[in-house]
């Protein structure tokens, strides 16, 4: 009975969250096709109403740790779900993706992520697609800001290990600039898949940063450690424990 009704009000956010969606995409639009601060503003505004009302319908709290950057940092965080997106986006002042290009043709939100800065790539072109963005960051096309990039790729469940795919260290290595690891526990509470949305705290943790500097093999070596080491920290929290 009890996972029911939590599944039913679970049904009941999941609804809002994509009505919020669309009438906020609806109304910032005008503003949105003028400026990019539209754009963002509309972004915000979401992710506000998205944390606001998981709190109160399904009993989630989010919580956010650690150092938020401000300045232009490379964000390299652990992925589990849809909401490590909203906190991150909503913790740093200038946020940026780097997406995949299929999401453009997602209605509001590929629009949406275009205004604000966010770079497109295409599955098997990513690096590529890494090399022309840093070139254009240094040619001074690209809209400053904190550039968010999954290292990993794609959504990854807890306890579930997926490589580091080098691409991140081609980035760190071609911008010249200080990367910030983040770590999540968020997909014991809300999942890669499905409705439910257990309540607890979801938490994403902004990490000591990464120097600019390093080599691509030492990098890659420490972000890993520092954001798998942390995120399994943040599960045992929870109450989650990843078995060997």
């Amino acid at each position: 009975m009890a996972y029911a009704l939590q599944w039913m009000r679970s049904l009941i956010f999941v609804v809002s969250m994509y009505v919020g969606m669309l009438v906020l995409g609806v109304v910032f639009f005008p503003w949105a096709i003028v400026s990019p601060r539209g754009a963002r503003m509309a972004c915000l505004t979401f992710c506000r109403w998205v944390r606001w009302t998981l709190g109160w319908m399904v009993g989630l709290k989010t919580e956010v740790r650690g150092a938020v950057p401000s300045d232009e940092v490379v964000v390299a965080a652990k992925h589990q779900s849809f909401l490590d997106i909203i906190l991150i986006f909503g913790a740093v002042p200038a946020g940026k993706f780097i997406m995949k290009r299929e999401l453009l043709w997602a209605p509001i939100l590929g629009q949406y992520a275009l205004r604000i800065g966010c770079v497109p790539v295409d599955r098997g072109k990513r690096g590529a697609a890494i090399k022309k963005m840093a070139a254009d960051v240094k040619a001074g096309s690209a809209q400053p800001g904190q550039l968010i990039i999954y290292p990993q790729g794609t959504r990854v469940a807890p306890g579930v290990r997926a490589a580091y795919k080098v691409g991140t260290a081609v980035l760190y290595g071609e911008l010249g600039q200080d990367c910030v690891p983040v770590a999540t526990n968020v997909g014991l509470f809300w999942p890669k898949r499905g409705i439910y949305r257990k309540p607890g705290v979801a938490v994403v943790e902004f990490l000591p940063r990464i120097r600019a500097g390093s080599s691509r093999g030492t990098f890659l070596t420490r972000l890993e450690a520092d954001v798998e080491g942390a995120s399994d920290a943040l599960m045992a929290e929870a109450g989650f424990y990843a078995e060997d």
